[in-house]
């Protein structure tokens, strides 16, 4: 793809695959696969392998590598753009976006850095050492930090030029709408990193796609907001975040504890995978199992 279509490919529902674990704790990766096919065929079109919903720091290097080249096998059959998460130290970000780069991604993701202590300008080294290791690659930072300023962001594009989108997820949607207008509006693809809850807001400040890890589940949902959204038809997209909002807020509660956990209850209730996460991630008690069956029980799946 070139930078175009790169481009186009992040203005979008970039959807967040799950990582389906077998009886033995395993991945599962007929599961993986078959979530995969649902998603493309759902009309899901930019998939980011190895995301937080997929349990990105809860996977081994080796787990890691597979949930890529299984993405990337699959699309093989079903055109779509592949984002890839990388992440962790620098050595191993940057081993993560060759290996990416080397069985035939388009982008890498990069998560934001793990580290106790981070300058805006050791935040901008971070990034520059992973994009100018990937030249080929489209480069989109994941941003959680409400303290970097979007002149970081403006002077890491000036240094690498395949920097071409940021995935923002700063629960503040003044803040982003200054942060992006500081780095450049026109100049990179602003994806809402909180998905459905956040993105007409975002919209509203620029954004022109967002993560989605409730997809999973829901396809038809997600796209129907993006639709709505791109037509400016804001009841619609409202109409979507009335019918989702007990889902997300699930999700959301306790710093996001379940964010991972509820997806996979509402695919387990569905007969799409186990319900299994990794620590720190834990199931959802009896109880809420039974709230999400209910909740997306008359969602049109």
């Amino acid at each position: 793809m070139d930078r175009a279509a790169l481009m186009a490919a992040l203005a979008d529902v970039v959807a967040i695959p799950v990582t389906p674990f077998d009886a033995d704790g395993a991945i599962d990766r007929a599961a993986y696969r078959l979530l995969l096919r649902r998603l493309l065929d759902g009309g899901v079109r930019t998939l980011t392998p190895n995301g937080n919903t997929g349990e990105f720091y809860a996977l081994a290097p080796e787990e890691r590598r597979t949930v890529v080249e299984d993405t990337l096998a699959e699309t093989a059959r079903r055109p779509a753009a592949v984002l890839v998460g990388v992440g962790h130290d620098v050595p191993t970000a940057v081993a993560a976006a060759r290996h990416a780069r080397d069985h035939g991604a388009q982008m890498v993701m990069v998560h934001q850095p793990v580290h106790p202590y981070v300058s805006q300008d050791g935040w901008v080294d971070y990034h520059r050492a992973v994009a100018e290791s990937v030249p080929e690659l489209g480069v989109v930072p994941y941003i959680r930090n409400p303290l970097l300023d979007g002149d970081r962001m403006a002077l890491l594009g000036d240094l690498c030029p395949n920097v071409i989108g940021a995935k923002y997820a700063v629960p503040d949607a003044a803040r982003f709408g200054a942060f992006a207008r500081d780095a450049g509006l026109d100049r990179f693809v602003w994806i809402a990193g909180l998905a459905e809850l956040y993105a007409p807001a975002y919209w509203a400040m620029g954004a022109t796609g967002f993560t989605s890890g409730l997809v999973n589940v829901a396809p038809s949902l997600s796209r129907g907001m993006l639709t709505a959204l791109r037509a400016g038809d804001r009841p619609g997209a409202m109409k979507v975040w009335e019918q989702i909002r007990p889902f997300e807020d699930l999700r959301a509660a306790q710093q996001s504890a379940n964010n991972v956990t509820v997806v996979k209850e509402a695919l387990a209730a569905l007969g799409l995978c186990r319900r299994d996460v990794r620590p720190p991630s834990r199931e959802l008690p009896d109880a809420q199992r039974a709230e999400v069956a209910a909740l997306i029980k008359d969602w049109a799946i």
